[in-house]
C-alpha cells in the first residue's frame, strides 16, 4: 500500500495528454473472447483495472501481448481453455461481469464470481442476468453466478436501467445470437459507443450506436480486429479541476469535441471557458469562478443521469471546484446512493458543504482549504479529494492511493510535470 504527500498551493500549468478511456478498454477487452482470431487494441490505458482484466483473460487461455511503450494489446482467443473467472481476481475489478456475455454466446457457459470495484452504492447485476435469461440463457447463483445456454437467441429486451455494463454485456450477447436483438432503454455513453465500433469492426451488425436503442443482426462468427480506444473524458476532466483550483491554465491533447459538449454546461455554470480545436483543448489562466444562478437568483441544481447528462464519474471533482467558487451550488446525485460520503473529508478540510441527504449537498464557496490526512474510498472520491489537495494551504496526505491507479495513470507523474509537489511514498507497516 502506499500513500501520496501533497503540498498544496502551488498553480499549476502546462500540457496533459489524454489517456484511451478506462470504461472504454474494459468491455473491449473482454470482446476478444468472442473470436478465435486477433484482436488489437491501440491507445490502450496503463492503468490497475486494465492490468487485472488482462490477468482475467490469461487465466481463460487467451494470448495477451502486451506493449506498454506503444499502448497497444494483442489478444488471441484461439482457444478457450476454461469458462470460469477466478474469483480474487473478479473481486478486484466491476468488469468481471462484462465476460458473461461473450463467453455464453461463444461456448455457451461462464462462471463469474461476485465483480468488485468500488464500493458507491448498490451495484446490480439484476439487468444484466434478467437480459441474458431473455437472450436464452440460464442462471443458478450459489456463491457467484453460473451461466448456460444451448444457443442464444434474438430478442427484444427493455432495461429496466439505462446501465452502462449492461448494454455492453447484452450487446456482446447479442452479436452472435440466432436473429435479431433490439435493446430498448440501451447506454449511449461514449464508451459504449466505442464497443459499437470495435463489434463492427469485428463483423457486427448493429445499428443505432449513440442512440438508446440498439438492433443487433446475430452472425455466426466474428472476426479479429484493430481498434483504437478513444479518449477518457474523464481522465481530461479531473486534471482540468486540479488546474482551475490551483487558478492555473491547462493545454488537454487528444479529446473529442462531442464528449465536451456535454461536460461544458456545468463547468460553464462556474464561469468557465476553453476552446477546442484539432483535438486539442485549451483551458486560459486567470479565470475568474462565480456561480452562474438561476432566473430570478435562485441557487442552481448539478445533476447527474445517464449519457448525454452530467457523468457521475466527474461529479465528485466538481464538487471540489464548487468550493473555490464564489457562490452556492446544490449537487443532486441520482445515480449512486455513497458517491457523496467523502464530502466528510472536505468538510474537515474547510469545505462549507451542507449534506442534507446521501444524494443531495448544498456547497457555497470559495473556501480556504488546508491540508489534512485522508484515505482514498475510490477512484473518483480519490482523485476529487487529492484535487482538494492541491488547492489547500499545507501538506495532505492521501493513504490508499492504490484505489487512484484503477483509473489514473501515474497521477503523480503527470500532476509533477504540470507543477504540482507531489509524490508517493510506500506505507511502513
Amino acid at each position: 500500500m502506499s500513500r501520496f504527500i501533497i503540498r498544496g498551493g502551488r498553480r499549476l500549468a502546462g500540457t496533459h495528454r489524454t489517456p484511451g478511456n478506462k470504461n472504454a478498454a474494459l468491455p473491449m477487452l473482454a470482446a476478444c473472447l468472442l473470436t478465435d482470431e486477433p484482436v488489437t487494441l491501440e491507445n490502450l490505458p496503463l492503468i490497475d483495472d486494465v492490468r487485472v482484466t488482462l490477468e482475467l483473460l490469461a487465466g481463460l487461455g487467451v494470448e495477451v501481448r502486451l506493449d506498454e511503450a506503444a499502448r497497444r494489446v494483442r489478444l488471441h482467443a484461439a482457444r478457450l481453455s476454461r469458462a470460469r473467472l477466478d474469483r480474487t481476481l473478479c473481486g478486484k475489478v466491476r468488469s468481471a461481469i462484462l465476460f458473461a456475455g461473450p463467453l455464453l454466446a461463444r461456448g455457451g457457459s461462464a462462471t463469474i464470481y461476485p465483480p468488485g470495484g468500488d464500493v458507491i452504492g448498490r451495484r446490480r447485476v439484476d439487468t444484466h442476468i434478467e437480459g441474458l435469461r431473455q437472450l436464452g440463457a440460464t442462471v443458478a447463483m450459489r456463491g457467484g453466478y453460473s451461466f448456460h445456454t444451448a444457443g442464444l437467441t434474438g430478442a427484444h429486451v427493455l432495461l429496466d436501467e439505462a446501465s452502462v455494463t449492461a448494454t455492453e454485456n447484452l450487446l456482446m450477447a447479442a452479436t452472435l445470437a440466432r436473429g435479431r436483438t433490439t435493446l430498448y432503454n440501451a447506454a449511449c455513453e461514449p464508451h459504449v459507443q466505442d464497443l459499437c465500433r470495435l463489434l463492427t469492426a469485428m463483423g457486427a451488425h448493429i445499428e443505432g450506436g449513440g442512440t438508446n436503442r440498439l438492433t443487433i443482426e446475430g452472425v455466426a462468427e466474428l472476426r479479429g480486429a484493430t481498434q483504437r480506444i478513444g479518449p477518457d473524458y474523464i481522465d481530461a476532466g479531473s486534471y482540468l479541476a486540479a488546474a482551475l483550483v490551483t487558478g492555473g491554465e491547462l493545454t488537454v491533447e487528444g479529446v473529442t469535441a462531442d464528449d465536451f459538449a456535454v461536460l461544458e454546461r456545468p463547468f460553464r455554470r462556474f464561469g468557465i471557458k476553453w476552446s477546442i480545436e484539432c483535438e486539442t483543448l485549451r483551458l486560459p489562466g486567470g479565470q475568474r469562478l462565480r456561480t452562474a444562478y438561476d432566473l430570478g437568483d435562485a441557487i442552481p441544481k448539478i445533476e447527474d443521469g445517464p449519457w448525454p447528462a452530467f457523468p457521475s464519474d466527474l461529479m465528485s471533482v466538481l464538487i471540489v471546484l464548487a468550493t473555490q467558487t464564489r457562490g452556492t451550488t446544490l449537487f443532486f446525485e441520482k445515480m449512486f446512493e455513497s458517491r457523496m460520503y467523502f464530502v466528510d473529508h472536505l468538510i474537515g478540510m474547510g469545505a462549507r458543504i451542507v449534506q442534507c441527504d446521501p444524494h443531495r449537498i448544498v456547497v457555497t464557496g470559495p473556501a480556504q482549504l488546508h491540508g489534512m490526512r485522508v484515505a482514498s474510498p475510490d477512484i473518483r472520491a480519490g482523485i476529487a479529494l487529492l484535487v482538494a489537495a492541491l488547492a489547500a494551504r499545507g501538506e495532505s496526505v492521501i493513504l490508499n492511493a492504490e484505489s487512484i491507479d484503477r483509473g489514473y495513470e501515474e497521477v503523480e507523474v503527470r500532476l509533477g510535470e504540470l507543477g504540482a509537489q507531489i509524490e508517493r511514498r510506500a506505507d511502513v507497516r
